[in-house]
Order: C-alpha cells, then structure tokens, then sequence
C-alpha cells in the first residue's frame, strides 16, 4: 500500500469523465488500497481515483462507519433533499454550501466482482454524490450556491 498524491483544482484529470473499469484485477484492487490510505492519511470521508490521477471509476468513502469501495458505482435512486457545507481534498482550504439530495441508492461492484446496492443517508448520501460526481469530472465548487 502507497501513498497517492491528491490533484488539486485546476489540473485537467479533474475534468474528464472517468473510464469504466473492465476487469477487477491486482492492479486495481491496489488501486482500492492506495486511494483508502490516501484518503485516511488526508483527513477525508472519500476519494475518487480521478483525484489521484487515475480515469477509473472507482470511489472510496468512510463516514466513520467502515471503508466503502465502490467500482463502477451508480446512482439508481435519489430522494429528499438536504442543504449543507461541503469540501474536497482536491479544493484545499474553501468550502461551499451544496444542495444534495438526502437519500441516495448507488449500485456497484465490490473489489470481488460482486454487484450491490447500498443506500445512503444525509452525509453518506452527500458523500456518494460527491464522489460520483468527480467520476464524471464535475466538482463541488460547480455547485455551490451563491
């Protein structure tokens, strides 16, 4: 396991639309570990491979409840809505409010290969739009309300 450098705004990795990934190999299942560490050693709640330079979709979240790993995620059902600030390891030092929805259902292969549903609620809902989002090269400053 390594650490990763996080991209900062501004670099282009961070606008482009992340590749699917085929095969759930070595290479990736490093990749998962790397972005884990990365993300821990950083202070956040997720990481996007897009934020260390890798267009893969790949994501990893902790809100404090276990490390989440989804590949190729997707977001299947929304619903509610909730205000609130957010931030981003490649946006160091501002934050934004962002309007999210509040209940969020993404769909996802695991670092097995096996397909699954998770839902989430206020902060792991944010953090699941958040983090797809970065797959899709939009950030959270493209959001915020003024």
């Amino acid at each position: 396991m390594a650490l990763r450098e996080i991209v900062q705004i501004g670099e282009p990795v961070l606008r482009k639309k992340a590749k699917k990934v085929e095969v759930i190999d070595e290479k990736i299942i490093q990749i998962l570990d790397d972005m884990a560490d990365t993300m821990y050693n950083a202070d956040g709640v997720g990481l996007a491979a897009p934020q260390v330079g890798i267009l893969k979709r790949i994501v990893v979240i902790d809100i404090g409840d276990g490390l989440l790993e989804l590949i190729n995620p997707e977001i299947i059902e929304t619903s509610g809505e909730q205000i609130g600030e957010e931030g981003c390891l490649s946006v160091i030092g501002e934050s934004g409010i962002v309007r999210r929805p509040n209940i969020v259902k993404v769909r996802a292969y695991n670092r097995k290969g096996q397909l699954f549903e998770i839902e989430g609620e206020e902060l792991l809902a944010r953090a699941f739009c958040h983090e797809i989002d970065h797959l899709d090269g939009i950030l959270y400053v493209d959001k915020v309300e003024k």
